[in-house]
């Protein structure tokens, strides 16, 4: 196989996540969301994936007839924000007005953001939450808390988008990486685990959420109170 041929077979792999998008949307259609979360954990698994595999085909020099970065946003904000936003919305987990709040805010504040320049930090982090809503409903689906709460996260992480705060990419942040990217991997799996058993709720897969779910929201923001050494890795 020819570097081209790979480095379009990168492209190739990262457009399945499209392919992943609608069986989720399909399923949350016919509010199956275990089944929507499931679809929903492997685009997540492919999004993980291609982007190593891009940098390691060298994509942009093999490949370049295709954008690898907007093709990969184009999927994420299928993935991350509509389809969660979509299942947030018909659960019923919020009603009335707030579950009308809560799209709108997602889907507007993360159209903005995603088109934002400025969202990467000098060491590949996220500057601001990186509108990983599929990652927050799951755990919504998961613990059940009132919509109230519910509520209060979602415009609490929509306020962060825009904030000088820095989160942890799993894979391009290299401090604390030795952490993180098991602490990714830890959350994928307890992700899958609670949607297969239907987020049954005394499922232990829920404290694993929490648990990783809590180190990925909050090292980024440890890491800008406890700054490293060599201040080039910071913004």
């Amino acid at each position: 196989m020819t570097l081209q041929m790979r480095a379009l077979a990168v492209h190739l792999f990262t457009a399945t996540g499209a392919i992943f998008a609608m069986l989720a949307m399909l399923a949350a259609v016919d509010q199956k969301w275990s089944l929507m979360f499931l679809w929903l954990v492997v685009a997540f698994v492919v999004d993980g994936i291609d982007g190593p595999l891009a940098r390691r085909h060298h994509v942009k020099h093999y490949a370049p007839e295709f954008d690898g970065v907007l093709l990969d946003l184009i999927i994420d904000y299928l993935t991350y924000v509509f389809i969660p936003a979509f299942a947030l919305f018909k659960s019923g987990l919020m009603d009335g007005w707030t579950g009308w709040v809560s799209i709108f805010v997602i889907t507007f504040a993360s159209a903005m953001y995603f088109a934002d320049t400025r969202m990467k930090t000098l060491d590949n982090s996220f500057k601001g939450f990186p509108g990983c809503w599929n990652m927050a409903v799951l755990v919504f689906f998961a613990l059940q808390p009132n919509f109230w709460v519910i509520l209060g996260f979602v415009t609490a992480l929509a306020v962060t988008m825009f904030l000088p705060l820095k989160f942890v990419h799993p894979v391009r942040t290299e401090r604390w990486r030795a952490v993180t990217l098991p602490m990714a991997l830890a959350w994928t799996f307890f992700a899958g685990w609670a949607a297969w058993v239907d987020f049954h709720p005394e499922s232990w897969a829920h404290w694993g959420l929490v648990v990783t779910t809590f180190y990925l929201l909050f090292a980024g923001i440890a890491q800008q109170v406890f700054p490293a050494r060599d201040a080039r890795a910071e913004e």
